[in-house]
């Protein structure tokens, strides 16, 4: 095959790739994607043929922190010390919430991850930012996953996270708490990098007409998109259901 029909092959593969994650693959992951698929090409190519496409991956997008950590209960020290791995799954999960605005006001979204595949295994989504949005999102995480005691669970030091209601399921279910430092982001930055990547990937500048319409659109990325297509960097380029898989086999 000649130079030409190789490259207007690669275009239309690249094309695919790029339509079918929405806009959400830069050159790293759909070459990543092509080699998965058996073909064979270098990362300058792929760079060089999407400029010719004149298409390239979303943007970043800055939203606000939402921890309240003005509060009287009691702080669990930071155990993880921003080391961000584990050896098996449901060993170190970690939390926190964001916001997506619609026009009927802001949605909170509150999720729960799984630091060894980073794997999104609980999340809540409500229009009031409470104790009863994280809770919501670790009961479900629990009831999906079943870890066994000892579990440590990392947030920041909101008035969410330290309040009774979390600290009960918390204790009923025999996990160990970590918080993060004070206004300190790093200290959580894998959910901080998920939800970045949900801004950037899924709503970036749009604003929904209604909280329900922004529920479905982040339930059909959470659970049919990034848990199961979406290549993840820190995975070595497998999603994390794939990864999961993988080193369960």
């Amino acid at each position: 095959m000649q130079t030409g029909e190789k490259d207007n092959m690669l275009k239309e593969k690249i094309k695919q790739i790029f339509e079918f994650h929405k806009g959400r693959y830069g050159s790293i992951r759909i070459h990543k994607e092509l080699k998965k698929q058996g073909i064979s090409c270098s990362r300058k190519r792929v760079e060089r043929l999407m400029r010719e496409l004149e298409i390239a991956a979303m943007g970043k997008r800055k939203f606000k922190a939402t921890t309240d950590s003005k509060h009287k209960h009691p702080v669990a020290p930071n155990l993880l010390e921003r080391y961000f791995q584990s050896s098996k799954p449901n060993q170190v999960w970690t939390g926190d919430i964001t916001f997506i605005p619609t026009r009927q006001g802001w949605l909170y979204l509150a999720v729960v991850i799984d630091l060894f595949s980073r794997k999104i295994v609980g999340w809540q989504m409500s229009n009031r930012i409470n104790a009863e949005l994280v809770a919501g999102a670790l009961r479900m995480a629990i009831r999906t996953r079943n870890p066994a005691p000892g579990l440590i669970f990392h947030s920041d030091r909101g008035s969410q996270y330290a309040g009774h209601i979390f600290q009960r399921i918390v204790a009923a279910y025999g996990l160990v708490q970590s918080m993060s430092r004070k206004g300190d982001c790093w200290d959580n930055s894998p959910t901080e990098s998920f939800f970045a990547t949900l801004k950037k990937e899924l709503i970036r500048k749009y604003i929904y007409t209604t909280r329900d319409e922004a529920k479905i659109d982040i339930f059909r990325y959470i659970e049919g998109y990034y848990n199961n297509f979406r290549l993840h960097s820190f995975l070595d380029y497998h999603t994390p259901v794939e990864f999961e898989e993988k080193m369960a086999a």
